[in-house]
């Protein structure tokens, strides 16, 4: 599964989109954002999981999922939310973006 983040603040992933499907348990996140200092220095990058579960296609799907990310630790709560933690992700290429 890629996930390709188009908007992050102080680590938090705010906007998504979905750029493959295969294989859920093993999300990539892609970054083709503006980071400024703050946005990704501080840890990982947090995925909400109610955004996650959309991505997913809805609860039912994604409560297997979330339960193997849960068994791997990639679940955390901040400011009383569950997200998935992305402590590494890729750039997209500026080539691609054509930016």
């Amino acid at each position: 599964m890629r996930i390709r983040a188009i908007a992050v603040f102080e680590s938090v992933i705010y906007h998504c989109y979905l750029t493959d499907a295969a294989n859920p348990t093993r999300p990539t996140l892609e970054v083709d954002a503006v980071l400024r200092p703050g946005d990704a220095d501080d840890g990982p990058l947090l995925l909400p999981v109610p955004t996650f579960m959309a991505l997913l296609g809805g609860p039912e799907p994604a409560r297997p999922i979330l339960r193997e990310m849960a068994r791997r630790g990639r679940i955390v709560t901040r400011q009383h939310v569950a997200h998935l933690t992305f402590p590494t992700w890729v750039t997209v290429a500026e080539e691609e973006t054509g930016r």
